[in-house]
């Protein structure tokens, strides 16, 4: 890519570089976690995250490691902006969302920092199409303080067992209630909606398990509302761990190979729902 190339007019240096193959791998990741316009980016010597919250109650990370890219440099200890995720989206799928068989869409993209767009140098067929995304100031993030430590119980599923959970629930319920116990019922899925309520029941042996560790036994209530965003995750994904910690909170991390074998992780954040209380479990 002959323009990727090029220094920044300004003469300024990258502060951070990045190259890809296959634009898809970074779309694809980033259309898991674009339930809002915008999002923060951080860019690491270990790779890239990018964060979108809702009313800080949700808040999802897309990890892509430096290893997925071909090439990946920081010249700062950490470069953080904030970015139109719509747009950015808009950009990288510029040539389509469905290539032709053997082709692909390279990317390299570019970063002066503070104050500089985000430049991408994108590549299909021998046409180069150069976009520039305006960069803002980033905006404190939620911290949920989810370190292992805090972690009281935790599962790995198959996808596909809560992709078929998703689709048999009812989800005219305003909440899922999750269960997550050392004992019977080990982990249980519910659902109060119009028809009624809606039990799903995965015993620790399923062969769907694919570990279980539940220290003490907990429900806690979501409301589906800030869940849904997650399907997009789970529709790529091919494990996903379910943690919650002592006060309730919810962490889902869906584990997600793209097309070369390559793995990346998307994790969801989500606060109980404190409009139920304990009397009504």
């Amino acid at each position: 890519m002959p323009l990727s190339t090029q220094p920044p007019a300004s003469g300024e240096p990258y502060v951070l570089s990045a190259s890809l193959d296959n634009a898809r791998h970074l779309s694809s990741l980033l259309k898991a976690v674009h339930f809002q316009d915008h999002a923060t980016c951080f860019a690491t010597a270990n790779g890239l995250r990018v964060t979108v919250e809702d009313a800080k109650c949700i808040q999802a990370n897309a990890f892509i490691q430096a290893e997925i890219f071909q090439e990946f440099a920081v010249q700062e200890e950490s470069v953080t902006f904030r970015i139109n995720l719509s747009v950015l989206l808009d950009c990288l799928t510029i040539f389509g969302t469905s290539s032709l068989p053997g082709t692909s869409t390279a990317l390299r993209m570019c970063y002066c920092g503070y104050g500089h767009p985000l430049v991408l140098f994108l590549e299909e067929g021998g046409v180069v199409t150069v976009c520039k995304i305006n960069t803002q100031e980033p905006e404190e993030l939620l911290d949920f303080d989810f370190c292992s430590t805090k972690v009281v119980n935790k599962i790995i599923l198959q996808s596909e067992g809560l992709r078929e959970a998703f689709a048999e629930l009812d989800m005219t319920s305003e909440v899922l209630q999750i269960t997550m116990s050392p004992d019977k019922p080990y982990f249980r899925l519910s659902t109060f909606g119009n028809a009624g309520s809606a039990h799903l029941d995965y015993p620790r042996d399923s062969d769907l398990m694919e570990a279980f560790h539940c220290n003490q036994t907990q429900t806690n209530r979501y409301k589906i509302s800030l869940l849904k965003p997650s399907t997009k995750a789970l529709a790529l994904s091919c494990k996903v761990s379910i943690r919650t910690d002592s006060q309730g909170f919810l962490s889902l991390q869906y584990m997600i190979r793209n097309e070369d074998g390559q793995i990346c992780f998307v994790e969801y954040y989500c606060c109980p729902d404190e409009d139920i209380t304990e009397a009504e479990l």
